[in-house]
Formats: C-alpha cells, structure tokens, sequence
C-alpha cells in the first residue's frame, strides 16, 4: 500500500488518517502471466492501480485479432476510464503480460474519495487529465511520426519494455507487423 499512498501524496495534499480511510475500502490482488484482469464487454466497476508488474489494454476486432493500445507499468493508474465514467459495457480487455499485483479501487471507494477526501476531486481530475493527454499524444503521434520514430520512441513511455513485453504486442502497439518492427530493430 506504500506505492499507493505515495502516489497520492505526490499528485494532492493528503494527511496520513485520509489516505487510511480511503485505502480500507480497496483490496489487493494478484494475477499471474497471461491473466485477465477485466474483460470487454463487462461495464468495468473498478480503477486498478499496479504495484508490480505490466498490463496490456487491447481490442479485439470483429475477426477476433488483437490490437494492443496500451501498456501500464507500476505506479499507474489503469481501467477502461471512459466506460467506468459512462458505466457502459467495456471494448478493451486488461491482461497481466508478467505476474502482477494491483490495487483494486473499487466504484464506491472512488466515489467515496471524491465525496469525503479533501483533495478527491482534485485526485480524480489529475489522472483523468494524465489519461487523457497520454491517449492524445498516442493518436498524434500515430499520424505525425514514422513507424522507426515511434519505434525509437517507446521506451521513452514504456522504460525497459522490450524486456517485459513479447514483440508481437509491441509491434501491435505501433500499429506494425512484427516483421516490420524486427526491421526497425537491426537499423537500431
């Protein structure tokens, strides 16, 4: 729970007592390799934050492949923000890519938060805002930069990756084949 609470501490002014009373209605849990922590189609009721580990977000299309759009690392934030707000059925799928553990912020814990934290609001608006400028940036980038610069740029987002993450997930989140991105890796 230190990860957690440091997190809060850096992003709002919170005392110790608030950071207690909001983390009793959260639960710790693991999931191994290749587990799914949420799935498409499920209106998602929670906010996951990772204290070990590395979870991809993707979409499967209507032929049943997988796009990788997103990769969360420790110390982050993670949920199908956008259909937790709306409490609409999910399109994207969670899944652990190595053994994790994450903290599970339930709805009504967030809820709670906003109501009886000082600063909850302020908590909620800062990583709604993180989200929305990384996922901005994400479709800026995929029109602006050539495959090879987003390529170079990924570990700048993602440190260490190409060590966590199987290639093929990797090439997906460029939007590449991975016989491209195998390309891409002998001009390095």
């Amino acid at each position: 729970m230190k990860a957690i609470q440091a997190v809060m501490q850096e992003m709002i002014d919170i005392s110790e007592e608030e950071v207690g009373q909001f983390l009793k209605g959260v639960e710790v849990k693991s999931f191994k390799r290749q587990e799914t922590l949420s799935t498409a189609e499920r209106i998602p009721n929670e906010i996951f934050f990772i204290n070990k580990g590395i979870i991809r977000v993707f979409i499967t299309d209507r032929e049943g492949v997988e796009h990788t759009v997103h990769f969360a690392l420790e110390r982050q934030f993670i949920a199908d923000y956008s259909n937790f707000i709306l409490q609409q059925p999910s399109c994207y799928t969670l899944q652990a890519i190595e053994d994790s553990e994450v903290i599970v912020l339930p709805r009504t814990t967030i809820e709670w938060g906003y109501r009886n934290l000082k600063e909850g609001q302020k908590m909620g608006r800062l990583v709604a805002e993180f989200y929305f400028i990384y996922q901005d940036n994400r479709i800026k980038n995929s029109y602006i930069r050539t495959p090879k610069e987003r390529y170079d740029s990924i570990t700048e987002i993602f440190p260490n990756i190409h060590n966590r993450v199987p290639q093929h997930m990797i090439a997906s989140y460029l939007g590449i084949t991975p016989i491209h991105l195998s390309r891409l890796k002998k001009q390095v």
